[in-house]
């Protein structure tokens, strides 16, 4: 293994760590993750390159573990993608010898998908909550008035997931866009 592949995914992933990610989302618990993880399949599929022992064997049980701790936790979906990321990175490092274009380019085209498509003035910010009604609603429409009375604002989505006629309630998922709020102002000054 060549120091320069090292640093070349030592760099993405600090890129994508503190540059995109804690930015973001503000969970220094998965930036330790991300990088931690990286580095760990980084110098497994190093030795598994150069060694005897089948490839498929190593990766497999890096995917057994990495599903294993992602369920552990409930994370979200934009979370399992820097997740993958740091996995293919430290993979695409660890099976380069040197660097190489293609190395470089697939290690520069995933840094840039997580910095575009996790953008939030690309992809507004919305948010999810998981809601039980004190009432069985039968239609998107009831749950969606339920919701908006309960949240405070309308959501732009209403999933109906189950109906309790026997208790009369209901379980449903909106999802909707946080109202944003003006600054507060002081004395005339903001």
């Amino acid at each position: 293994m060549d120091l320069p592949v090292i640093a070349v995914d030592l760099v993405a992933m600090l890129i994508i760590a503190y540059a995109l990610y804690y930015p973001r989302h503000r969970r220094k618990d998965l930036v330790v993750a991300f990088l931690v993880v990286n580095v760990g399949v980084l110098g497994v599929s190093t030795v598994l390159a150069q060694s005897t022992v089948g490839a498929g064997l190593g990766l497999g049980l890096f995917g057994v573990l990495s599903i294993i701790r992602l369920r552990s936790e409930e994370i979200s979906h934009s979370e399992i993608a820097y997740y993958f990321a740091s996995l293919a990175i430290g993979l695409i490092a660890g099976l380069s010898t040197t660097i190489t274009a293609t190395m470089l380019i697939m290690t520069t085209l995933i840094v840039i998908a997580l910095a575009v498509c996790d953008h939030p003035k690309i992809c507004a910010r919305s948010r999810r909550v998981t809601v039980r009604l004190d009432h069985a609603v039968g239609t998107d429409s009831e749950a969606t008035i339920a919701c908006e009375r309960i949240l405070g604002i309308a959501p732009e989505h209403v999933t109906i997931l189950d109906i309790d006629t026997v208790n009369d309630t209901a379980h449903v998922v909106a999802r909707y866009r946080p109202q944003v709020t003006s600054p507060v102002t002081i004395g005339g000054e903001s």
